[in-house]
């Protein structure tokens, strides 16, 4: 598995984080920069970008939304973290972050917990049908890391026929029993 610094996760939501995110021509992950002129105004600049980048600017922006006020906090000092580092230094980050896989690029988009964690969940998140999208996402959120741990274990076990079932029962467990849940089933009880 691949080590990833939760610093790079602000490499994914950093045009969340400003103001002018949707007009910038900041690039994206696996992208380098598209040039908008700067004289344009916002809207302008917003409409100069291709669809394509003004769908994963909405799609950085939900994900800004749906984090949890703790895991901004912590996007938040991710930014001020990197803003400090030398120019050479931060485009050396950028680059890294660019070079990973879309997979652990795209997981970072649920934050710095989730994120750490998403390649093991991601064989149980990868394909979630939009009704279960949110409630799971709250879930996980919930979790502790221990909890996180099993259910990663669980994600990797699980043959994928059987994984929108295993999701059905977790979003069914009450929040109280879920650890006493993942325990039962990565024991095989």
């Amino acid at each position: 598995m691949t080590r990833i610094e939760p610093r790079l996760l602000l490499l994914v939501l950093l045009p969340a984080l400003t103001q002018a995110a949707p007009a910038t021509g900041l690039p994206g992950a696996g992208e380098r920069a598209i040039p908008v002129p700067e004289a344009l105004d916002p809207q302008q600049r917003w409409a100069a970008l291709p669809p394509a980048r003004q769908q994963d600017l909405r799609a950085r922006y939900a994900a800004w939304r749906a984090l949890p006020e703790s895991e901004r906090q912590r996007v938040r000092r991710a930014a001020a973290a990197v803003a400090a580092l030398p120019g050479a230094e931060r485009d050396a980050l950028h680059a890294r972050f660019l070079d990973l896989d879309r997979l652990y690029r795209d997981g970072w988009r649920l934050g710095p917990k989730l994120g750490a964690v998403y390649p093991q969940l991601q064989p149980l998140l990868g394909y979630l049908p939009d009704t279960q999208r949110a409630p799971m996402l709250a879930l996980l959120h919930q979790l502790d890391a221990e909890h996180l741990r099993l259910l990663a274990v669980l994600s990797q076990r699980t043959p994928p026929q059987e994984r929108a079932r295993l999701r059905e029962q977790l979003l069914a467990v009450a929040a109280a029993d879920r650890g006493a849940w993942l325990r039962r089933r990565v024991e095989g009880r």
